[in-house]
């Protein structure tokens, strides 16, 4: 062996990323056995003729054999040359079995998105962005399962979710989040109710001493509430959806705190009554959560990002 083919030790060393030439080097030399041109293999691969001779070149001293005789008629292989592009055809067979593999996995993934989400979010912000998602991935099909942001948690650490919204004070334990949005809570009655007639904003210990009709235990709304008021919220009602909680405030039953976003409509039509609460902040940070350490990918950051847009 000559020593412009010699190895730098003479002998294998290191892992075999070292040792073997990479896929764009193989399918370069199984095109110049095919074309029997270096420049045609180039134009083939969409690379310049130098750059294909000095990877032919570098080939050979990461072998340390001799691969291409290279003349004025062409490019001929040598004899190690063949018996080297019999195995490199191997290898981008096994790495074309490899990507089809790959992309079938990716192919199932974007499949199907499964979502969880905490109430306000799943009935006043999600269907928007799923619709938008549906533009961009028309063949990925969405299920959406609500619940209060415990049970959020709980779908995403037992794998039975992709992504995650809540409201609450707190990231559920497990979880990563990022903001994605801000809300406000504010208290709300029925036009019939006395609070309806005040001429001063309600105090925060006019509201922790009064019966409400509340989201259950464990709903983000219950949960700032329940910070804002030091723990002092009294249940009138406990109820598991925003709107059952909404629809007793509506009939009379008593005052109520819910999400802005939840009662525009109502207070637009004057079903509603919104009553100025002074002296405790209502505001929350709206999140999307997934599990600790698996990032969102495929249609799942694909509504991620549009949830930021």
């Amino acid at each position: 062996m000559s020593d412009e083919y010699a190895t730098v030790d003479g002998g294998p060393a290191g892992s075999l990323a070292h040792r073997v030439p990479d896929l764009g080097a193989l399918e370069l030399l199984l095109a110049v056995a095919r074309l029997g041109s270096l420049g045609a293999a180039a134009r083939e691969l969409g690379i310049t003729q130098p750059a294909a001779s000095s990877r032919v070149r570098s080939m050979e001293r990461q072998l340390g054999v001799a691969l291409v005789d290279r003349s004025p008629r062409g490019s001929r292989l040598t004899d190690a040359g063949a018996l080297v592009t019999d195995w490199a055809r191997r290898v981008v067979e096994a790495a074309a079995a490899f990507d089809a593999g790959a992309r079938a996995l990716r192919d199932r993934r974007d499949s199907r998105l499964r979502v969880a989400a905490s109430m306000t979010i799943a009935e006043y912000l999600l269907p928007g962005w799923l619709l938008a998602l549906h533009a961009e991935r028309p063949d990925t099909a969405v299920s959406l399962l609500a619940g209060n942001s415990a049970k959020v948690a709980e779908l995403l650490l037992a794998d039975e979710a992709d992504l995650g919204f809540v409201e609450g004070v707190a990231v559920p334990a497990g979880l990563d989040s990022t903001v994605i949005a801000r809300d406000r809570l504010i208290v709300v009655t029925a036009p019939s109710h006395p609070w309806a007639r005040r001429r001063r904003p309600l105090t925060p210990e006019e509201l922790a001493a009064t019966p409400l009709i509340l989201r259950e235990r464990g709903s983000g709304t219950r949960q700032v509430l329940h910070t804002a008021l030091g723990g002092l919220a009294r249940p009138l009602i406990e109820l598991s959806s925003t709107t059952a909680v909404k629809a007793s405030a509506v009939s009379g039953a008593g005052p109520s705190v819910l999400s802005e976003l939840a009662v525009g409509e109502e207070l637009a039509m004057r079903r509603l009554v919104s009553i100025p609460v002074e002296g405790v902040s209502l505001r929350r940070d709206l999140r999307a959560v997934w599990p600790t350490g698996h990032r969102p990918t495929g249609p799942a950051r694909e509504l991620l990002t549009l949830t930021r847009a």
